[in-house]
């Protein structure tokens, strides 16, 4: 199995960020001290720079815009489907009536 991959909080990324910013370490110098691995402290920098606060929050898993849903993970209940196909036939009747 692989490793599991660690998720750090906006306070902890921006601590790493502020050290290398703000007290003028290198990248190595400030993953030596809060003990990660560089590359994190490289492209948290490069967010915050980018993207401000933004950019240091955790992305994974939350949807990416309002038209985009996750699939199902069951089938929908046949009875429910058709209900709800009925709903969508109806209310486009009603448009194309206008």
């Amino acid at each position: 199995m692989g490793e599991m991959r660690r998720t750090y909080d906006e306070k902890f990324k921006k601590k790493a960020v502020d050290l290398y910013l703000k007290k003028g370490l290198g990248y190595k110098s400030v993953a030596r001290e809060i003990e990660i691995d560089d590359t994190l402290v490289r492209r948290w920098v490069k967010h915050f720079k980018t993207e401000g606060l933004e950019g240091l929050e955790e992305k994974r898993g939350k949807a990416k815009g309002p038209g985009i849903v996750r699939p199902r993970t069951r089938p929908e209940d046949p009875e429910a489907k058709i209900k709800r196909l009925e709903a969508e036939n109806e209310m486009l009747n009603k448009l194309l009536q206008m």
